[in-house]
């Protein structure tokens, strides 16, 4: 049996999860949404990326993050790509900063800016 908090809305149900014969069995969730992630984080979980990287010539940080979630089985790797990345600007917030990070298919985006070079 696993116990689980709920991460999807401010609710925060308690869910338990117990492994059966034909699956899993799921209970405490208050709506759909917590029924979902309860099987995604028993089975294949995921998580949103949050990290900075450096920026050519500065001493501020870019904040940057994943477009989607990725399988927590690759944060590592996409850890070790974003440490690596250096950006210049200008930078606007949604740009793409690394295509298929980690080989997950989901690109690193800004979530900040760096204005241009004036």
């Amino acid at each position: 049996m696993t116990e689980l908090t709920c991460i999807v809305c401010p609710v925060g149900c308690r869910i338990r999860v117990d492994r059966a014969e034909n699956g899993l069995k799921i209970s405490g969730n208050d709506c759909p949404r917590g029924l979902t992630y309860a099987r995604e984080e028993m089975t294949a979980p995921k998580r949103i990326l949050t990290a900075v990287v450096e920026v050519a010539g500065g001493e501020s940080m870019l904040p940057v993050k994943t477009k989607e979630a990725i399988a927590k089985a690759k944060i590592w790797l996409a850890m070790q790509e974003t440490k690596a990345i250096t950006v210049s600007g200008p930078v606007t917030v949604g740009q793409v900063i690394k295509d298929n990070v980690a080989g997950s298919g989901v690109p690193l985006v800004a979530t900040g800016m760096i204005p241009g070079d004036a």
